[in-house]
């Protein structure tokens, strides 16, 4: 009886369709996951660059860690934010995400 149910279970489905059909979905799964997930994200990443390179020197700015504070200084790959009176941090550009005034009008 055990011997039966495997055989019919190993038995290969029948393949009567068009071969091109699986390459064809697997075509149609690609460009789904291209347009919603992969080009949304590439968009998002443009923006957030053309945000910051749209930064200059007094802006108020937010860091990647939560510190608020004004730019005194940019840098070819840094920035120079004075978070408190007197006292100034240097960090890298892209830990900046966003100005406070952006923030707030969201």
């Amino acid at each position: 009886m055990n011997m039966n149910l495997l055989s019919i279970l190993l038995q290969a489905p029948a393949t009567g369709g068009n071969p091109w059909s699986g390459l064809l979905m697997m075509v149609a799964i690609i460009a789904i996951f291209y347009f919603l997930m992969i080009r949304p994200q590439q968009k998002r990443q443009k923006d957030v660059q053309k945000a910051r390179e749209a930064l200059a020197v007094g802006d108020k700015v937010v860091t990647a860690g939560g510190i608020y504070g004004k730019i005194k200084e940019i840098g070819d790959v840094y920035m120079l934010i004075e978070i408190a009176d007197g006292v100034r941090i240097r960090i890298d550009k892209t830990s900046v995400f966003a100005s406070t005034e952006d923030a707030q009008q969201k």
